[in-house]
């Protein structure tokens, strides 16, 4: 799988491809009176579903992420990050917003399951039940400030389909999960799930 500026290339049953930020520069990250652009960006008024700032910088080498979500054996779905100019802050890290760093929050259906510190996670078929859901991932500082590029936030979002088994000699199986892929996105709906989610081995906590 190769990258191109803005988006993968190579289009797979379970892959979602990220949009990317468009454009030819951020303006708004620029420093001020001529001064370079700060890489950490800076702080804009637009918020996310909680209440968290966007943090604007500049298209070139800004972060960028992409999601792949392939069915498992167990009913569940393992969820891929791939991420470029971004590398993920280990457990305990200062609250402070270093460039290119930080982690994901992964959404689905636009309600948060899990804070990621790892690109790899495990959803749980519960989360997922039998229809066409969005599995979305944002890219936020360690701040608590979302990573944006022109005032959209860095994320990416794969749509995934549950469907039922069709009749045959075991009624009881689990639900037969298929993923499609779609252009990735740069803008999705998140909020909060209040209920929480399970969170991976290896870099993922409760949301």
């Amino acid at each position: 799988m190769s990258w191109t500026r803005s988006l993968f290339t190579a289009l797979a049953v379970c892959v979602a491809l990220p949009a990317g930020p468009a454009g030819c520069g951020s303006p708004g990250a620029g420093g001020r009176d001529g001064a370079p652009p700060s890489p950490e960006g800076r702080l804009l008024e637009e918020r996310d579903e909680e209440g968290r700032p966007y943090r604007e910088v500049d298209e070139r080498g800004a972060p960028e992420v992409g999601v792949e979500v392939v069915p498992d054996a167990g009913g569940g779905w393992d969820v891929r990050l791939r991420v470029r100019n971004f590398r993920f802050s280990p457990d305990g890290a200062g609250k402070r917003a270093v460039a290119g760093r930080g982690l994901a929050h992964l959404e689905v259906d636009g309600h948060r399951v899990a804070l990621l510190r790892a690109p790899g996670y495990h959803l749980s078929g519960r989360l997922v039940p039998r229809g066409t859901h969005q599995v979305t991932a944002r890219l936020y500082a360690d701040d608590g400030s979302v990573w944006a590029v022109d005032g959209e936030p860095v994320e990416s979002t794969a749509d995934i389909t549950v469907s039922e088994r069709e009749p045959g000699p075991r009624p009881g199986a689990e639900p037969l999960g298929t993923a499609t892929a779609t252009p990735g996105r740069s803008r999705a709906t998140g909020g909060v799930n209040r209920t929480g989610g399970r969170g991976s081995p290896g870099g993922a906590e409760q949301a």
